[in-house]
């Protein structure tokens, strides 16, 4: 399980038990969490796509520089 999957699953706990929360003390607490966990998996997503955009630039730079690289000269 990834770290954005995790979040998301506890943000889904907290939702279900602010909607189950009869104290309103209670439900906007869980609320705040689940808000919180939102947050975190959609920084996380955000970290990994920018990880795999970066990793992916530096992977063409790399082919685009030198298109002979790894070729022996005739």
């Amino acid at each position: 399980m990834s770290p954005s999957q995790f979040y998301r699953s506890q943000a889904a706990e907290q939702q279900l038990a602010a909607s189950a929360a009869s104290l309103l003390n209670v439900r906007e607490r869980c609320q705040r969490a689940s808000n919180a966990w939102a947050a975190l998996a959609d920084r996380s997503e955000r970290s990994d796509h920018a990880r795999t955009q970066t990793a992916a630039e530096k992977l063409l730079a790399g082919l685009s520089e030198n298109p002979d690289r790894g070729l022996a000269a005739a």
